[in-house]
């Protein structure tokens, strides 16, 4: 098992990352709430978790703990595969799951795209007794306002994307959120906003 990543951050996307470790470069994929912590750094240190299925073994990352316990959890509910653990992740932070899991707040996990009724229903019921009191931190996101031109926009459209949107509704999507928008949103505060937009 791979506990964590420490190296040189070769290559960022709002979606995944490539660490060089001593010359290796490791494809971690992330969320967005871990993005946006790193997004700034040059060395970064990734907790993770290796996900091993007969055809792949796939890196997901970390900043904190909170978040990696979290996806674990996620991961132990019966038709919550790893992808869908990293939607959830990228559209609420560690602390509305926790928040949503605890008021039983059904409708907030449902908007996320992936998550039907049943499964919502099930995160909640099978999750409730083992989140409790949390010390997973504040997991909000912060500075970084970019003007929304062509760039934000085309990197945003490819996360989505990659989260497995449809093109043309990634696009839709995003184009409502820029309407709304006053000209300023981070790039992940724009595929955040369009994951949460129906």
């Amino acid at each position: 098992m791979i506990a964590y990543l420490e190296g040189k951050l070769a290559f960022k996307d709002p979606t995944y990352v490539i660490i060089d470790v001593s010359g290796v470069g490791y494809l971690v994929k992330i969320s967005l709430q871990t993005y946006s912590k790193i997004k700034d750094q040059e060395s970064i240190k990734l907790l993770t978790h290796l996900h091993i299925k007969e055809d792949s073994h796939t890196l997901f990352g970390f900043k904190e703990e909170g978040e990696r316990a979290m996806f674990l959890l996620l991961l132990s509910i019966n038709g919550v595969g790893p992808n869908t653990a990293l939607m959830v992740l990228s559209s609420l932070s560690t602390e509305e799951i926790e928040h949503a899991i605890l008021a039983g707040d059904v409708g907030l996990i449902q908007r996320v795209k992936g998550i039907g009724a049943k499964t919502a229903q099930r995160i909640i019921l099978e999750l409730k007794d083992k989140i409790g009191k949390s010390d997973s931190g504040n997991t909000q996101i912060s500075t970084g306002f970019l003007n929304p031109n062509n760039k934000i926009r085309q990197e945003a459209l490819q996360a989505l994307i990659t989260l497995g949107f449809p093109k043309a509704a990634a696009e839709k999507n995003l184009d409502k959120v820029l309407k709304k928008t006053d000209g300023e949103i981070s790039l992940e505060d724009l595929i955040k906003a369009s994951l949460k937009t129906p």
